[in-house]
């Protein structure tokens, strides 16, 4: 693991790899803008902590013990920066549009949340998370929780 988790952010280490990436990421996006979610996954909506500006990316919302989540298996990337900042965005599927406010877990919260995360989308997350599976001891999995930051979301009522 990298020696400040803060400033973690995770990409593909090969031109080929970068390239399947960003096909995946807008295949993703593209069915899911179409309002067809693939395994939860939705499009986010934040604005730009500095800009101001919307930004969107495509991202897998966990329910898990009645409570949903967004995890950041990449770590701490620009759409976690601006969430932290804007408190709240947007969660899209199609032309439904969700708005929420966000709440980030602390590290010893995380563990539990991460291995369901894993359960569900190892395959797609996998080599992001350095080698640890959803079977990881807890201890393990809370070594690695100050690199993936977690947000709990709570839909806000109108």
């Amino acid at each position: 693991m990298s020696q400040n988790p803060q400033s973690r952010l995770v990409t593909p280490a090969t031109p080929m790899a970068q390239r399947m990436d960003r096909l995946s990421k807008s295949l993703v996006a593209m069915l899911t803008k179409a309002g067809i979610s693939l395994m939860g996954s939705r499009i986010l909506s934040v604005r730009g902590r500095k800009s101001g500006e919307w930004r969107s990316t495509p991202v897998n919302l966990l329910t898990h013990d009645g409570h949903r989540y967004l995890v950041a298996p990449r770590g701490h990337t620009q759409w976690v920066r601006n969430l932290r900042a804007a408190g709240g965005g947007e969660l899209r599927i199609g032309r439904r549009v969700e708005r929420f406010t966000a709440t980030e877990l602390p590290d010893e919260q995380k563990p539990e949340v991460l291995r369901a995360y894993l359960k569900r989308w190892k395959f797609e997350v996998g080599m992001f998370f350095e080698g640890v599976g959803p079977d990881a001891p807890t201890s393990q999995l809370l070594e690695i929780a100050p690199g993936y930051p977690v947000f709990q979301i709570t839909t806000r009522r109108a």
